[in-house]
């Protein structure tokens, strides 16, 4: 599984630790997905999501029916 917000497409960074002597190593920051089972109340269905966090903020901001919309425009199948 690859770690991609279904609904936002946020996909992990890469950056740098550095230890105090400022030695550098790649390194991944990941997202932060969850596994969400979401009821549909006009297709009468579940559809599973991996969501990020930032995804589930926008789900409960502009509701499930505009955002699966607005994925469907985008070319996803869902």
């Amino acid at each position: 599984m690859s770690r991609v917000c279904d609904v936002t497409g946020k996909k992990p960074m890469y950056g740098n630790n550095v230890s105090h002597a400022h030695n550098k190593t790649r390194r991944r920051f990941n997202i932060n997905l969850q596994k969400k089972r979401i009821w549909l109340p006009d297709e009468k269905k579940w559809v599973t999501l991996n969501v990020s966090t930032q995804g589930l903020r926008l789900i409960d901001k502009i509701g499930i029916n505009k955002v699966l919309k607005r994925m469907r425009a985008n070319g996803k199948k869902i």
